[in-house]
């Protein structure tokens, strides 16, 4: 077998040392002894029940797929992926995932808007919920009047609209040119 791969870290200089020491007491280089230590430590987990190497191999081989795209569809790919503002193999991801699995998937940055729109929209809820309390208990608090219930209504109103707007426009995205002709 080849030995092509690397491994490289960093490590403190008193490890460096002691490293250094143990090779030359054993008569091998560091790379050697640390080859030699990092082999028994993959022998000892697999009689502990880890995988082979075969089963890992095939199991990482797997993880990837390679696709060869005509240019005009690869352009079109690198077009919808850059209007996500995703690189092009994670779009093309989400997209299968999407297709196999359903649903439109939200890129990151959208979703994270979104938790935060909620965690906004729970703020006020919680405002509110203090300002009932207080008026419940003391007929005579100040509280808001009219105009500024609506305004908060207003506001709720239009995050929700927002929300269904994003999620609507989320879900157009996805489609094929095909489906969105229809």
């Amino acid at each position: 077998m080849a030995a092509d791969a690397f491994i490289q870290f960093r490590v403190t200089p008193e490890v460096k040392t002691l490293l250094r020491a143990i090779a030359e007491r054993e008569q091998i280089s560091e790379s050697a002894l640390v080859r030699q230590l990092v082999e028994t430590m993959l022998r000892v987990q697999v009689k502990a029940g880890m995988p082979a190497l075969a089963e890992v191999e095939k199991d990482s081989r797997d993880a990837r797929v390679y696709v060869r795209l005509e240019e005009s569809v690869r352009v079109q790919l690198m077009k919808r992926a850059l209007e996500r503002g995703m690189p092009s193999a994670t779009y093309l991801a989400a997209l299968a995932k999407s297709h196999l699995v359903g649903g439109a998937p939200l890129p990151k940055e959208e979703l994270l808007a979104l938790k935060r729109s909620i965690a906004e929209l729970k703020a006020i809820g919680r405002h509110l919920n203090q300002i009932a309390r207080a008026l419940n208990q003391d007929g005579r608090a100040a509280g808001p009047g009219r105009p500024e219930v609506q305004a908060m209504l207003k506001v709720a109103s239009g995050l929700r609209d927002h929300f269904k707007a994003l999620l609507a426009a989320n879900e157009r995205s996805w489609r094929t040119d095909a489906e969105k002709a229809r």
